[in-house]
């Protein structure tokens, strides 16, 4: 999908990092095009379309980077590794910001990250690579068989990740979500191991 050192992007902006583990850290977010997940509840459905957004030179996407100086840069989507990674991370290496990657896995691994965030969906589950290899397992809560996909997957990550104790566990309402909500702050009281993540970017009204 991507062309040499080109991207489908759909924006890039300095903002900070509403949610999960990182929550509240300034941060460049670079958001590639495609995705063929199709979660009914998305809130960036405009970035499925791959070849409805433009290509963008990785160099382009470092000098945000490089002038924002933020505390991390994160690459999501769309899903993001529906694209080639690896030049983007490459060209990113030098500023010696974390590379932080935001996806639901159901593509190959590719770049090299500080931190990777899986959130992965029931309908359309993670390459167990990703399983594997993820530092942070972040799962989208609107009804209790989501709560038993979450146990599932952390099992099954705390089996395959190579370093203990694991990944960091949350559980995240979906959006308007009023059901979610009950049962991810129900599910953090009754398994302590998990944390509540909330996209407090949208109470504070930014991107």
């Amino acid at each position: 999908m991507s062309t040499g050192g080109l991207l489908r992007v759909v924006e890039h902006f300095h903002s900070i990092q509403g949610e999960g583990v990182h929550m509240g850290l300034s941060a460049v977010f670079l958001r590639l095009a495609g995705c063929s997940v199709g979660c009914p509840w998305c809130d960036t459905k405009e970035s499925w379309p791959a070849h409805g957004h433009p290509l963008v030179p990785v160099e382009r996407l470092v000098d945000t980077v490089r002038q924002a100086r933020p505390a991390l840069v994160v690459i999501t989507g769309g899903e993001p590794l529906q694209q080639d990674l690896t030049s983007l991370c490459q060209a990113l290496a030098p500023l010696a910001i974390p590379r932080h990657l935001e996806t639901s896995g159901v593509a190959p691994l590719s770049g090299a990250f500080e931190w990777i965030t899986l959130s992965p969906k029931r309908h359309h589950p993670p390459q167990p690579a990703l399983l594997a290899r993820c530092h942070e397992l972040k799962v989208v809560i609107h009804e209790p068989a989501d709560l038993d996909f979450a146990m599932a997957m952390a099992t099954t990550c705390q089996n395959m990740c190579a370093a203990s104790p694991g990944p960091q566990l949350c559980v995240q309402p979906g959006a308007g979500s009023a059901t979610g909500a009950h049962l991810a702050i129900r599910h953090v009281k009754q398994y302590p191991q998990w944390r509540l993540s909330l996209q407090t970017h949208k109470w504070l009204g930014v991107r």
